[in-house]
This record gives C-alpha cells, structure tokens and sequence, in this order.
C-alpha cells in the first residue's frame, strides 16, 4: 500500500470489510483524543483543515487514476468531520461522544446541504466538503444539547 492509499484509508480503517466509514470515524476520535487534550481546540480545527486540503487534491489524484467517485474505502474524509465536530466541543467525555454520534448520524442521513454537496458537487471537494459540513452540524448540535443539559443541571 502507497502513502496515498494510507492517507486516504487512515492506515487501512477504510478497508474494513463493515461499516467502513464508522470505522473511519472511530479511528479518528481516537487519534482526536491526544490533540485535544494538548492542544487549544482551535489548532484541532486549523488540522482538520489542513488534512481537508491535502485531502481534496489527493482525492482528486485518486479519481483520476480510475478510482470511483467517493469510494467506500476512503475514509479521511470522516477524519475531518470528525475533528471539525471535536473541535467545537473540546475535550469533554459527554460533548464528544455527542459530537461523534451525531457527526455519523449527519454524514449517513445527509439533510439539507450536506446531501446536495454529496450529489452535486464532484470530485475532492464533494468526498471532503459533505463530511466537513456534517462535521460543522455535528459539533453544533452537540454544543446545542450540551447548552440544554447545562440549563438544566443535567451536565
């Protein structure tokens, strides 16, 4: 396997022969862990980014060399959902298990403009931008939940 297959695949989660993209999202929490807990929550975010970048154009790579489009195997792309979500949360057991949950539960269901950057927009940049915007929901709706929960003393 080459370094791009690696990247792409994060260390082979996305060959997972089950749930490939869960798989995906539980290494990336994972590896999210360390960073969060060193690092300011914004430095988490900027990463995500940079592996965004560096993401579209390898994909872009990828689909030219005959792979197809948004390919199972490819699983960086919930890396960056998932650390833009563990980003607005930050290191908290509760706000992160919520943010990863609900950063699957957006990038599978894909509402609203998350599913029509999946359909519409080719390329990279619509195997990484759905996956970011799920993020985004992802980690706002957690904050929201965890802002009802603390409003009422339950976190």
């Amino acid at each position: 396997m080459n370094a791009r297959r690696i990247f792409l695949t994060l260390g082979g989660a996305g060959l997972s022969k089950r749930a490939p993209g869960t798989v995906g999202t539980i290494v990336a929490a994972i590896l999210a862990l360390p960073l969060l807990y060193l690092l300011p929550t914004s430095t988490v975010l900027m990463l995500a980014l940079l592996v965004g970048a560096i993401a579209v154009r390898e994909i872009d790579k990828e689909e030219q060399e005959g792979a197809s489009h948004d390919s199972q195997e490819i699983v960086v792309d919930e890396l960056v959902g998932t650390w833009i979500a563990l980003s607005m949360v930050g290191f908290h057991g509760l706000g992160m298990i919520l943010a990863v949950l609900f950063f699957r539960l957006f990038d599978i269901w894909k509402p609203s403009l998350i599913g029509k950057i999946d359909q519409k927009v080719k390329g990279g940049l619509g195997v990484v931008g759905d996956d970011a915007l799920a993020g985004f929901f992802a980690g706002l709706a957690a904050m929201i939940l965890l802002g009802i929960l603390g409003r009422f003393s339950l976190v």
